[in-house]
């Protein structure tokens, strides 16, 4: 029998040095549902998409989404009380969920939230236009008005995604803020504006019109302050805690900063007695379970549960997070087929392979020292599987 088989729970997973290191795997959490909202924080999962086993899902192909799967975890995050943030870069928005996908992954996801009485809130972005179709920033504004129309229409709160496009045609502040501000004229509803840094998305380098922080921050609190009445949050993805705690500070009265900082979301969200931040996080797509907890403590006043079990997420937060950070959507899926929530570790535009064996096989381990896995024996099962297939035996 290879040593690779799993038994009762445990598995042996491949080191860097060629030895292997058995693992036991520990059972799940005690975690409680939390189907209603937190009281003290308005909590956003970034949740992806699962793939169509049986799809071609190639790089460059359309997307092919196994539904049951894909929903199935909207409901898990929903039945642990969080919102879902949808058609986010954590569902491969711009890394091959296209447009149409994005469409009706939005409405079902909509109308699933509805049917729960639970929050969504969808990425409208420019993504739907072809390659070099964009030359102007007002071509920009209409791809922008056109998908915000669409997210309005199934009756899902807005994300205001960062844009490719933009970030190509703009040249200065000022062409941010006229398309930024047209748009939020028209909105019906507040919304969250995302800003996504360049470790999330290289082609958005110098967003804002400067590659220089303070500068961007400074034009990004200009549109803010001018528009506050329509812009429900900011959700910002810099990896800065010190950056977002100045920033808070800074919003106007009412407008939420919503983290997106997946290394430093414990202290950030727990706040330091003056100011807070919500979230809306991709790795609360990993961790919900334990988040849930830990947000239920902090509704309770409870803040040493809280500060025990938030960071007992992090240091697989962090790993799923490290460089190159885009790829961290790997990490998600992979965590999710361990977990049997989706039938195979496959992915849109094949990025199950944007990540290599001693990663996964470490994320399994922080997840299992989190006590995150919720069937050790299938996970056991599914990874001596994995690694079997990767031709590693010995």
């Amino acid at each position: 029998m290879s040593v690779l088989a799993a038994r009762a729970g445990a598995v042996e997973i491949p080191s860097a040095d060629g030895s292997w290191r058995r693992v036991q795997l520990a059972e799940p959490g005690p975690w409680a549902d939390h189907p209603g909202p937190y009281a003290s924080r308005v909590a956003f999962a970034a949740a992806h998409v699962a793939a169509d086993p049986l799809g071609d899902n190639v790089p460059g192909a359309p997307a092919v989404i196994d539904w049951d799967a894909t929903l199935a975890f909207r409901r898990e995050l929903f039945r642990y009380g969080f919102g879902v943030a949808e058609a986010m870069d954590t569902a491969q928005r711009n890394m091959g969920l296209d447009w149409p996908a994005v469409q009706e992954l939005v409405r079902r996801s909509a109308e699933q939230a509805a049917a729960h009485g639970a929050r969504i809130a969808s990425g409208a972005g420019t993504d739907q236009a072809a390659p070099g179709s964009l030359r102007t920033v007002d071509d920009v504004l209409a791809a922008y008005t056109e998908q915000v129309a669409f997210i309005e229409s199934t009756g899902s709160q807005v994300v205001l995604m960062a844009s490719r496009q933009l970030a190509a045609v703009a040249t200065s502040a000022e062409d941010y803020l006229h398309v930024y501000g047209r748009l939020l004229e028209q909105v019906t509803e507040p919304v969250v504006l995302h800003w996504l840094g360049e470790a999330f998305d290289p082609q958005l380098r110098g967003y804002w019109g400067s590659t220089d922080v303070a500068t961007a921050t400074a034009t990004f609190l200009d549109l803010v302050r001018a528009h506050a009445g329509r812009v429900d949050g900011v959700k910002v993805s810099l990896l800065s805690a010190e950056h977002e705690t100045g920033l808070r500070a800074a919003l106007p009265a009412g407008v939420r900063l919503y983290t997106g900082d997946d290394f430093n979301y414990p202290e950030l969200i727990r706040g330091d007695g003056t100011h807070h931040s919500d979230a809306l996080l991709g790795a609360f797509a990993a961790v919900a379970p334990a988040a849930s907890a830990a947000l239920a403590a902090l509704d309770d006043g409870d803040l040493t549960t809280y500060d025990a079990t938030m960071a007992s997420t992090l240091p697989l937060s962090r790993h799923i997070f490290e460089t190159p950070t885009f790829h961290y959507k790997t990490g998600i899926a992979f965590l999710a087929w361990l977990n049997g929530h989706q039938p195979g570790f496959t992915m849109v535009g094949g990025l199950q392979s944007a990540r290599g064996v001693l990663h996964l096989g470490r994320l399994l381990e922080l997840a299992n020292d989190a006590r995150l896995l919720r069937d050790p024996d299938l996970a056991a099962s599914r990874m001596a599987d994995w690694l079997r297939v990767q031709g590693l035996t010995r």
